[in-house]
């Protein structure tokens, strides 16, 4: 294993502050989506989203490509945004941890950055292809995927990898599909559920892999999954929305205002989905919600919930091809109770 230590003294250094604006003597707004941060406050698309707490939130993301910039981790710790200076010019495009002092950020050409809290450590995976995503459930015990999309090239498929504590290494799987993965999610290791292209989902009950797409019922690629508990999980992709109530999957009726990237469980079993030209829709009390005429606008990615009930959404652009030297709009909005300017950087 390969380290690299960033120490908090070259961290207070570097890091980009994002300063809050005092909070207005004004009534308390109702629960709507608000932008946090957007291209006045961005250079590159934010990819995914994940914190311990309102104030304690990881926001990854990158250039993509672009030239001249480099990998994305902000923090926001409930009253101001830091850039955290993780050096490499990879894109991030999933982040996730079991704690404060447990996060890991994955990427592009199979990198895998944890940080502790005080600075981060680099570690070998094994593979330089992307790592898409990532799940902890304790420092020695996390999960990722990935894979090459649209690649021939053997070993560029059906990548999971395991976290032990020690290392990471390669999970086989019961049979190779040829597609790459996207995204891990489950409550624990003996309940994991992994999604990918053209609609392939995998499911780990105790020490064994199954393949649950076949026949696929999605239509395309699954982009994400998330839980609301082991007989409430949803997959995401496409015009796909798919749930499982842990014996068979099914199609959810959801009338669609754009094609959808990302999935996240609320309290109370509340679900938000979000994806492009601002595609912002919840479930609440067995209805679905659309949002798509608040703000932002922009191409979303991925949402998560805090543990105060909130959904937090970013993207950007994470579309168009790479252009040296140029600059990606990324955004960061919040949906939930609280004065935004608590949240904003401006």
């Amino acid at each position: 294993m390969r380290t690299c230590l960033h120490a908090a003294a070259a961290l207070a250094l570097s890091a980009l502050v994002l300063t809050g604006c005092p909070a207005e003597e004004s009534p308390e707004p109702p629960p709507a989506w608000r932008v946090v941060l957007d291209e006045g406050d961005l250079d590159r698309a934010v990819l995914s989203i994940w914190g311990t707490a309102p104030d304690d939130v990881f926001a990854v993301g990158g250039p993509l490509g672009n030239t001249g910039l480099t990998s994305l981790v902000l923090h926001h710790d409930g009253s101001t945004w830091r850039e955290l200076p993780a050096g490499g010019e990879e894109t991030f495009w999933w982040v996730a941890g079991s704690g404060p002092a447990d996060v890991w950020m994955v990427g592009e050409r199979g990198r895998a950055v944890r940080w502790d809290g005080a600075a981060f450590t680099e570690h070998e995976t094994g593979t330089d292809a992307t790592l898409w995503g990532v799940i902890a459930f304790s420092p020695d015990e996390a999960w990722a995927v990935g894979g090459t999309p649209g690649s021939a090239e053997e070993g560029q498929k059906d990548i999971v990898l395991r976290w032990d504590g020690r290392a990471w290494s390669r999970e086989p799987l019961p049979q190779a599909t040829g597609r790459a993965l996207y995204k891990v999610w489950g409550e624990s290791s003996d309940d994991l559920y992994a999604v990918g292209e053209f609609g392939v989902i995998w499911h780990r009950a105790g020490t064994t892999w199954e393949l649950q797409s076949e026949p696929p019922i999605a239509q395309g690629t699954l982009f994400t999954a998330a839980g609301c508990g082991r007989d409430a999980v949803y997959a995401v992709g496409g015009r796909d929305v798919l749930r499982s109530d842990g014996e068979a999957w099914r199609r959810v009726e959801v009338a669609l205002t754009n094609d959808v990237n990302g999935v996240a469980c609320g309290r109370s079993g509340e679900v938000a989905i979000v994806g492009y030209g601002g595609l912002k829709q919840r479930l609440v009390g067995g209805a679905w919600i659309d949002e798509f005429t608040e703000e932002p606008y922009a191409d979303l990615h991925a949402v998560w919930a805090d543990s105060d009930g909130a959904f937090w959404a970013v993207g950007g652009d994470f579309l168009s091809a790479p252009a040296p030297g140029k600059a990606r709009r990324g955004v960061v909005a919040r949906h939930g109770k609280g004065q935004i300017a608590d949240f904003v950087s401006r």
